[in-house]
């Protein structure tokens, strides 16, 4: 089956030009005219890739962005844009895009970034041990009883104890499952993007990418006591998960 292709943009004759640029070349495509479209296309359908405009009435292409990382991981974005900023592109390199590219771009410069973003999705889900199929495994993991009734239920993706109850995003859940089967193990911040996102990163983009992340799980491992200084930072080279089972 051709991959399928979701195209953002509240300008029409942009969004037309692009789905018909990606049908040509035989790609499933579909478009739509505001993020908050492209959210619930998302929320019910399966995307391989997104390209999505960055200045849209009512939510962003970059609030879009923040969204697609939480309800569909798996899916590559490419940011396409005419308002291009170093502000802006650091801020969707954060949030884990493919590709960012100024309009107006070329065809083949179009189809050459959806052909390498496709390749690393490909890449991902090997990397991830086959992709869904890798989420549907945890689904039958037991939950984890922890010493001090702390339970941590990946195929759920939350953490209880008693009345205190924390819900993992799938990013995070990832992350806290690879520290669980490692314990004690100092990963660096390139293994833990490999691992939990699925695609390389250079020395000096991998901190940036997990700091955010690593934050947000440590705010919601906070509330249980057994949990809340596991994460450690080892200076340098990235973290380590300390706990006793």
């Amino acid at each position: 089956m051709k991959p399928h292709i979701l195209v953002v943009d509240d300008e029409p004759v942009a969004l037309k030009s692009l789905t018909d640029i990606l049908r040509l070349e035989g790609y499933r495509v579909v478009g739509v005219e505001s993020g908050q479209a492209a959210v619930e296309y998302l929320r019910s359908h399966y995307v391989d890739l997104m390209i999505v405009d960055l200045r849209m009435p009512g939510m962003s292409g970059l609030d879009v962005i923040h969204v697609a990382n939480e309800i569909s991981p798996d899916t590559e974005i490419i940011l396409l844009t005419a308002y291009g900023s170093t502000e802006s592109a650091i801020e969707a390199l954060r949030l884990r895009i493919h590709d960012y590219l100024l309009k107006p771009a070329a065809p083949s410069q179009v189809l050459a970034s959806v052909k390498r973003g496709l390749a690393r999705r490909e890449a991902k889900l090997r990397a991830k041990g086959g992709g869904v199929l890798a989420d549907v495994e945890d689904e039958t993991a037991p939950p984890i009883e922890l010493q001090d009734g702390t339970r941590v239920d990946f195929s759920r993706r939350e953490i209880r104890r008693g009345k205190d109850v924390a819900h993992l995003t799938p990013a995070e859940g990832r992350l806290l499952r690879v520290f669980f089967d490692n314990i004690g193990r100092v990963f660096t911040h390139r293994e833990l993007v490999l691992l939990v996102q699925g695609y390389e990163t250079a020395y000096h983009e991998a901190p940036e990418i997990l700091r955010p992340l690593v934050s947000r799980l440590r705010r919601k491992l906070a509330k249980f006591p057994i949990l809340a200084d596991c994460i450690v930072s080892v200076r340098g080279t990235g973290y380590v998960f300390e706990l006793t089972l």
